[in-house]
């Protein structure tokens, strides 16, 4: 009995961590990591990278502007708000 109660505390614990990351965007930039949560379960932009790109390559993906890249480069200083607004009015005329 224990040991089916054991895999399936296995089993559950999987499944969350499957969740967690289908659930979000792992961006990093240098040593740090921080967490976007995606707006639909998927794996597409699961781990991002800031490091050696520009702002504008990063707020062309619809789904990380979506999920507040905008807001976190702003944070990080790499953008102003007044260019974050720029870039994101720019890329939603695009679409």
């Amino acid at each position: 009995m224990k040991q089916r109660l054991k895999q399936y505390l296995l089993i559950a614990l999987a499944a969350a961590a499957v969740y967690f990351i289908l659930d979000n965007h792992f961006v990093f930039k240098k040593h740090n990591v921080y967490l976007l949560q995606k707006t639909t379960l998927n794996l597409h932009d699961t781990f991002v990278s800031l490091d050696n790109k520009r702002p504008e390559t990063i707020m062309e993906n619809e789904d990380l502007r979506d999920a507040g890249i905008g807001d976190l480069m702003v944070e990080l200083e790499m953008l102003t708000e007044e260019r974050k607004q720029q870039l994101e009015s720019k890329f939603a005329l695009e679409e």
